[in-house]
């Protein structure tokens, strides 16, 4: 039997589109004004998690507000990871990788919450420091016991904002945020701050 050509089964005609175009990836759509955001930060769209569109809004303010600390003390833990140094550094240097993994966690929980909400999650960098209240730190190395301080003074306004917002959260009946920052934000932070004070006390050599 004759082996068959690549042609002797052509597609119908009309099915392929022939021209460059079809194939040519079209580059740079944020050129000449042709960019447009298919949903405003701060617009919240109606989902079907049968939440009033009020409180749906609250929460999704109330969880940007959260992840734009959280954002920012992750990357404290990791500046903290990389420049910390004496005589507790494999100590430090290994229990601000583990925060840093627990809060990468927290996160995407909180990113998660606020896109199932209907909102728009912060995620870039300028944004975040336009938003956060964590006072930046500067970019030069500190010493161990500064490093520890700033993480718990973050800490700290994290868990009180987190306790704060659940309460809101749970006045409005939207359990689901309540949870995420009492079981996971303020559980979290709570446990992580006690970590660090207790590398303060006088008995360490830090």
């Amino acid at each position: 039997m004759a082996k068959q050509s690549p042609q002797s089964n052509p597609v119908p005609a009309g099915l392929v589109d022939e021209s460059h175009d079809a194939v040519e990836p079209t580059l740079h759509q944020q050129d000449g004004g042709q960019s447009h955001e298919t949903q405003k930060y701060g617009d919240v769209v109606p989902m079907p998690h049968a939440l009033p569109d009020d409180a749906a809004r609250n929460s999704v303010m109330a969880l940007n507000t959260v992840l734009a600390d959280t954002i920012t003390l992750r990357d404290m833990y990791k500046k903290h990871h990389w420049q910390v140094v004496g005589p507790t550094f494999n100590q430090l240097h290994l229990m601000y990788d583990e925060h840093f993994t627990a809060q990468v966690e927290l996160v995407d929980l909180l990113a998660e919450r606020i896109q199932i909400l209907g909102g728009i999650s912060l995620a870039m960098s300028a944004d975040i420091a336009e938003e956060t209240r964590i006072p930046r730190p500067p970019r030069g190395r500190e010493p161990a016991s500064v490093q520890l301080s700033r993480l718990i003074d973050a800490h700290t306004l994290i868990i009180k904002e987190a306790r704060e917002l659940a309460e809101k959260a749970q006045d409005d009946k939207d359990s689901g945020t309540n949870d995420l920052l009492v079981s996971n934000v303020l559980r979290t932070n709570e446990l992580q701050v006690w970590f660090l004070s207790e590398h303060l006390v006088a008995a360490t050599p830090v």
